[in-house]
């Protein structure tokens, strides 16, 4: 194991770790329950979704192969690694089953394996718009280096938005990144290693 990989899996840790303590905090005084009244505030979540990603990745891959460049499937990378990332975040929501912050005032709450065992609806950790949002972020930063900053800053706003309408807790959406970014990153190492990192 690199050192490289050893001090990202403390940082996370710790990251974790912190945000748990916070989660009360944050709750009681971060909140702005309109954010998703005014455009910004919508389109800052949309960043976690397919519904952008998809098209996004279509209009790269179209754009790759009418330069006949040598990897035009890179741009599926912009929807396969949000796929990924978004089946990987419900699977670990059914895993720890702990909900939403806004169905129980703040409170933890862990539903029970025997209630709807398949069922991640109102299930928050982690949160799966950032999940997507961030490992979107990734891929987009490494296809797209000087890109990289406008993208990662739209997957904090996504995470940040999800705190303000409580709709998760801090742990939810720090998770979530770490999640979504983690796969970024593996599936940037898979274009290295398969020489897909050319230039569109």
């Amino acid at each position: 194991m690199s050192r490289r990989l050893v001090l990202t899996l403390i940082t996370a840790a710790l990251a974790t770790a912190l945000s748990l303590l916070l989660d009360p905090w944050v709750w009681r005084h971060v909140s702005y329950p309109s954010v998703y009244d005014h455009d910004w505030g919508r389109m800052l979540r949309v960043t976690g979704s397919l519904v952008l990603w998809a098209p996004l990745s279509l209009a790269v891959w179209l754009e790759a192969r009418a330069r006949g460049s040598e990897a035009p499937r890179r741009g599926w990378l912009l929807f396969l690694g949000p796929l990924l990332a978004g089946a990987g975040g419900e699977l670990l929501k059914l895993l720890v089953r702990r909900e939403r912050p806004d169905l129980h005032a703040g409170a933890y709450f862990y539903r029970s394996f025997s209630e709807r065992p398949l069922d991640s609806h109102d299930l928050g950790f982690p949160s799966s718009h950032v999940v997507v949002a961030f490992a979107g972020a990734a891929v987009l930063a490494r296809l797209f280096p000087r890109a990289g900053a406008v993208a990662y800053s739209l997957a904090l706003g996504c995470a940040v938005t999800r705190v303000l309408a409580q709709a998760h807790f801090a742990s939810d959406v720090v998770a979530g990144g770490i999640l979504g970014w983690a796969v970024g990153a593996w599936l940037g190492r898979t274009m290295r290693h398969t020489g897909t990192q050319s230039q569109v």
